[in-house]
């Protein structure tokens, strides 16, 4: 069986407060970008296997998210041994949800896969345990995340419907650990829910990723992408989790505008 698992961007991220458990309380918008994907297969087999093509993913193969929600499921329910094989088309390292996205779509495939007739919820539960906004990418609809990313709410962004996305990566690596070891929290004065509901030509000004403060004195192209975007005619420009993807939303088609050619670029219709 094959899924296409697909990533998101942020649309706002405020960094609320640091946790007891080491972890911070998070206030974001996931919006999914389905056009985005990679590609996972999953067969029985009589013995386990893993294979992953495409852009290169730093560390052991054997240490992949894949595998850890495979053992995870595996364990619980003494599940047969599969050959997988992921395609890598989302870039990594991005804040984009890619590795997320993969574990989650693990899970439901093996659902699907063996008949196991797990829950929503139940798979939501399997996700959190594998990662923070994991449990995002069972429904994939755009939502509210807060605490760690897992408590979801759902929230329609309909003036999005019609516009244009450019996404832009520079080859370089920012650090999720680093990001959050250097960035600061404070309470914000208006919730996101409250700017994500004015026009998006008001987001300029209001809307904030809390991880740009810290990352972009460090890693000047992000910033200068951003200012690209906005000189390009992007209405809003951000960057998306704690980087490297930078974005813009436009009213008219952006594809033709030209970066580094070492960037990777995306660009669809939302």
């Amino acid at each position: 069986m094959i899924i296409f698992p697909p990533c998101k961007i942020n649309i706002g991220l405020h960094i609320v407060s640091k946790r007891d458990d080491g972890f911070h309380n998070l206030e974001t918008c996931f919006y999914p970008l389905n056009k985005l994907s990679d590609v996972l297969e999953i067969v029985p087999s009589e013995s386990f296997s893993f294979a992953q093509t495409g852009i290169t993913i730093d560390g052991e193969p054997e240490h992949n998210i894949v595998i850890k929600a495979y053992s995870l499921l595996a364990e619980s329910y003494h599940l047969p041994k599969v050959n997988i094989h992921l395609h890598k088309n989302i870039p990594t390292g991005a804040g984009l949800g890619g590795g997320s996205s993969d574990a989650t779509a693990t899970l439901i495939l093996l659902d699907k896969l063996f008949n196991m007739n797990l829950s929503t919820t139940e798979i939501k539960k399997y996700a959190s345990v594998l990662g923070s906004d994991c449990a995002f990418f069972v429904d994939k609809i755009t939502a509210i995340g807060k605490g760690r990313g897992e408590l979801l709410k759902p929230f329609p962004l309909s003036q999005l419907g019609g516009l244009y996305l450019l996404l832009v990566i520079p080859p370089i690596h920012v650090s999720t650990a680093d990001a959050y070891k250097h960035c600061k929290s404070s309470v914000p004065q208006v919730e996101l829910e409250t700017i994500l509901s004015l026009p998006i030509q008001q987001w300029k000004n209001l809307l904030v990723n809390d991880f740009e403060k810290t990352l972009f004195p460090k890693h000047e192209v992000l910033a200068n992408i951003k200012e690209q975007l906005y000189a390009s005619g992007a209405i809003y420009a951000s960057m998306s989790g704690s980087g490297a993807a930078m974005y813009g939303i436009y009213k008219n088609n952006p594809s033709q505008i030209k970066f580094e050619k070492d960037y990777f670029v995306h660009c669809q219709q939302l």
